[in-house]
């Protein structure tokens, strides 16, 4: 099997992306052996495009971690889809894309320098939509883990996270901990973990365990995440930029029950081939 893909990132969050092969998707073996960055192409996550399947978008995208295993969303991927439709001569700024996943439908759009803004859609809290071994909805759940008890907010945005309050993300033992939440018996699809740092009620730096990924140097979804549970607690204003290891992004959301708007610069590292 022969695949042509282009290399993608958003701020240093990075993606192979490509047309869905005639020959089928690969497995999630050839998958971890494409992830790997000494004998791969490496990535964080892959992008495999396919044909529309609602009426209405422009086409639909899947999500496959680096261990292999396919997820449901990723905000700083669907932005490079975007980017890449815009490169390919099939969107132009200003006009509103609407991108299928299994997720759900997002809107994007194509913003100046580069930026790529979407509407992540309307959080959801309810411990079920995660899943999450919770009895019901709360700002806060206590989580026993690695012998003690960690403070997490909740939140699915098509895929699930959980945020904790740090007073340092860089103090903060994000590898131990990032690693014991994220398979957590009370997760049982697991769980992307986000460690966050109020800086004032408009900035916040962010650090993200992903799901089958570990630490990346942006997390989409995990700033929305962090911004909404934080924001639910009263500590946040409307519109939040976030610092993450790879540069800055920007979150606006108005309150329970209203969408989530990400927006942030999605860049082409390179085009290849591969051979399966």
């Amino acid at each position: 099997m022969r695949i042509d893909f282009t290399k993608m990132h958003g701020l240093g969050n990075d993606f192979m992306v490509f047309d869905a092969p005639p020959g089928g998707i690969p497995s999630p073996e050839q998958f971890r052996r494409l992830a790997d960055r000494h004998t791969g192409v490496g990535f964080d996550q892959a992008l495999v495009l396919e044909p529309p399947h609602r009426t209405g978008t422009t086409l639909y995208y899947r999500i496959f971690n680096a261990d292999g295993i396919e997820v449901e969303q990723c905000g700083n991927g669907v932005r490079c889809v975007a980017a890449l439709l815009a490169r390919r001569g099939r969107a132009v700024p200003g006009d509103p894309l609407l991108l299928d996943s299994a997720a759900g439908v997002v809107r994007a759009e194509l913003r100046p320098q580069g930026l790529v803004t979407v509407d992540m859609g309307v959080p959801t809290f309810d411990p079920r939509a995660l899943p999450f071994d919770a009895p019901t909805d709360a700002l806060v759940h206590r989580l026993e883990v690695s012998g003690g008890e960690t403070e997490i907010g909740v939140v699915s945005l098509g895929n699930p996270h959980a945020v904790l309050l740090v007073d340092s993300v860089e103090r903060a033992p994000l590898e131990s901990l990032g690693r014991a939440i994220e398979s957590h018996r009370r997760f049982p699809k697991r769980v992307n973990v986000g460690f966050l740092e109020i800086l004032d009620r408009g900035a916040i730096r962010l650090r993200v365990y992903e799901r089958g990924a570990g630490e990346t140097l942006a997390c989409g979804t995990g700033a929305c995440a962090a911004v909404v549970v934080a924001r639910r607690r009263g500590l946040l204003d409307e519109e939040v930029r976030v610092q993450v290891r790879g540069g800055e992004l920007r979150v606006n959301w108005e309150g329970v029950g209203l969408p989530v708007w990400l927006t942030g610069p999605a860049a082409v590292s390179f085009e290849g081939r591969v051979e399966l």
